[in-house]
């Protein structure tokens, strides 16, 4: 989920990287769109789907499949694919190999990135649609207008987990309410001698949300579709501003002094400990938490609040455990065996998967379990006036969290990292045959 892989090699993989080479979004022949659903418990005795899962999401579906095998009489394998995910599955997909079903990241670039028109099914007309959140409905999953990804779980939000406590000790009594009062708190908690921020430069992954978030507003005002067609750049003063902000916090002093080798379970350590009071992090953060702190220590300690220059506004940023896509493998009976098992999944089973994960509903009409930490409830919150990330409206996602990572340890400056970023952007555009390029 963390390492959003670059889309090149995908491509590479699918024979689609020659430049002026067709669009790899284009579609190709399969079958015909689906507009029929079978019954969600429908007997499938003698019907086997396989789902591929990441290491992080393979125990996800246990409850939810078990149920929808007794239901239906199918049998359903889990597979679990070694990490990096991304890269395993898309280089599986260039193969020919393919499952019935599997996590994946919902966002354009990486529906592209495994040719989605030729080689997903589309869920056109998915029967659960109309029960979900009316703010979730269209956030994600589509390409070009056609769905091809089912949402499961509430999509992640970068934003700013916080210790209540430290800021409380500290007389701040409420969360900053923009990106001007967020570093004037931080500077506060410096100058009484804690440690504002923690970076885990160590892991690299999460270098990108700190300049993210700084984007909110632009991405809100069109900047990633201006990069998309090349008429904005990451040299560009937004994003190479923003790659400057945080090198400067850095050369301030504003994160901990081991930044450059923590990695995420010193993050969490800090922040339950409160040896750091902040840090900027998505929804997958919130697990690392849930292994050390018990949901009363968590919902006493730690908070979320999203943030962006103008405001709190969050920046959402699906991940392969927020959502599931359908595979075309030529095989009729399985490929709508795969869409009932989405509609259970989705349908009658959604109460069960809900409880037994812990996880915010996005549903309406099921109300959310017992035990979903509040700072979970508070990022689910944020979604409605959240605006997309990099990997959700640019059509291709280069290596911007690896160049941030050799910011963090002194070997690029912020124009290395911007010109680094765009040269490799530019050479993913041209892959996929992107007018400006």
């Amino acid at each position: 989920m963390r390492k959003f892989r670059p889309l090149l090699a995908a491509l590479t993989a699918l024979g689609l990287c020659a430049a002026g080479c067709s669009d790899p979004g284009a579609a190709q022949d399969g079958p015909p769109t689906v507009t029929t659903w079978p019954d969600p418990s429908a007997p499938l005795a003698g019907t086997t789907l396989t789902v591929w899962a990441a290491q992080n999401s393979t125990k996800a579906p246990a409850a939810v499949v078990a149920a929808f095998e007794r239901a239906t009489g199918a049998t359903v394998r889990v597979l679990t694919i070694p990490d990096p995910y991304e890269q395993g599955v898309q280089t599986k997909v260039a193969a020919g190999d393919k499952p019935d079903l599997a996590f994946w990241q919902p966002t354009g670039s990486m529906l592209r990135a495994v040719n989605a028109k030729a080689t997903l099914q589309p869920l056109t007309g998915a029967p659960w649609l109309d029960s979900l959140d009316p703010a979730l409905r269209e956030i994600t999953g589509q390409l070009d207008g056609t769905r091809y990804a089912a949402l499961i779980t509430s999509p992640a939000v970068q934003g700013v987990y916080y210790n209540k406590q430290v800021l409380t000790r500290h007389g701040i009594t409420a969360p900053p309410k923009n990106w001007a009062e967020f570093l004037t708190v931080a500077r506060k908690l410096k100058a009484e001698g804690q440690t504002p921020f923690h970076e885990m430069g160590g892991d690299r992954w999460a270098t990108q949300w700190w300049v993210q978030v700084q984007l909110a507003d632009a991405a809100r005002d069109g900047l990633w579709e201006r990069v998309n067609t090349g008429k904005e750049k990451f040299t560009d003063p937004a994003i190479r501003g923003a790659i400057a902000q945080y090198q400067a916090l850095i050369a301030e002093g504003l994160f901990n002094a081991d930044l450059k080798t923590a990695r995420l379970e010193d993050q969490a350590d800090a922040l339950l400990a409160g040896r750091a009071a902040m840090a900027v992090q998505v929804n997958s953060f919130l697990t690392q938490l849930q292994a050390k702190a018990s949901p009363a220590e968590l919902d006493e300690r730690i908070g979320f609040f999203p943030i962006s220059p103008s405001g709190n506004v969050g920046t959402f940023i699906p991940d392969q455990t927020n959502a599931l896509v359908a595979f075309r493998t030529g095989d009729q009976r399985r490929e709508a065996a795969a869409r009932q098992l989405l509609a259970y999944w989705l349908g009658p089973g959604y109460p069960a998967f809900v409880n037994d994960r812990k996880t915010v509903s996005l549903k309406p009409s099921v109300p959310s379990p017992p035990g979903v930490p509040q700072a979970a409830q508070e990022a689910h919150g944020a979604l409605r006036t959240a605006v997309g990330s990099m990997q959700a409206l640019a059509a291709a996602n280069p290596d911007l969290y690896l160049n941030l990572a050799d910011l963090v340890q002194g070997v690029l400056t912020p124009e290395q990292v911007a010109q680094r970023t765009q040269d490799q952007f530019a050479q993913l555009a041209r892959a996929q045959g992107l007018p400006g390029f």
